[in-house]
């Protein structure tokens, strides 16, 4: 199996992981409000709630890293696009961190998760283009929408906590991973 193959497939699969760890640490938190809390809130709670969002995200980070460094090779020798699979690297290594730091070991988890937050969108602009440049019009255009979204979803009040525009930025993200993921797969096995 080829390192495409494999960074194609950690693309597909991270979503639905982070996904269902998270959704399984907020069905064990009774007290979570979407519109009150931030995600990271379910990393200092006690039992196996944070258990199942620490080391979910720790895992999806892991997933995410192998991810981001198949670009490398999907990107070719486009500069743009280098420097975007770097930052994005940097991003994937940011989530991992947000959950080996919980909210309680500050100031280092807040600078995590704004790194993951703010570098995510940043690695789309960069990506975007190079997609473009390569002639890769659809994949191009995708990756400026999805920065789009996880960058404005910030500016929308959605209540005193961040969870909502939390998930929203991260449901981008993960459109994007799983059709990049898809398009790795398939060059892969060529």
């Amino acid at each position: 199996m080829n390192w495409l193959k494999i960074s194609g497939i950690s693309g597909i699969i991270v979503p639905p992981i982070a996904f269902t760890l998270i959704l399984l640490a907020i069905a064990y938190s009774p007290n979570f409000s979407w519109t009150e809390n931030a995600l990271s809130d379910l990393g200092v709670q006690e039992g196996v709630t944070s258990i199942l969002f620490n080391n979910g995200l720790i895992f999806s980070g892991v997933l995410a890293i192998l991810f981001a460094t198949g670009l490398f090779i999907f990107l070719q020798e486009n500069l743009l696009g280098r420097i975007g699979a770097f930052v994005f690297v940097i991003d994937a290594f940011a989530l991992t961190a947000i959950g080996v730091f919980p909210e309680n070991v500050e100031p280092v988890h807040f600078y995590a998760s704004v790194t993951f937050f703010a570098l995510f969108p940043i690695s789309m602009f960069f990506l975007g283009a190079a997609f473009l440049r390569m002639s890769k019009m659809k994949l191009g255009f995708f990756a400026f929408i999805v920065a789009i979204v996880a960058a404005v979803v910030w500016a929308i009040p959605f209540g005193k906590g961040v969870a909502i525009p939390e998930a929203l930025s991260v449901l981008s993200a993960s459109a994007w991973s799983i059709v990049l993921g898809f398009k790795m797969l398939k060059e892969g096995k060529g």
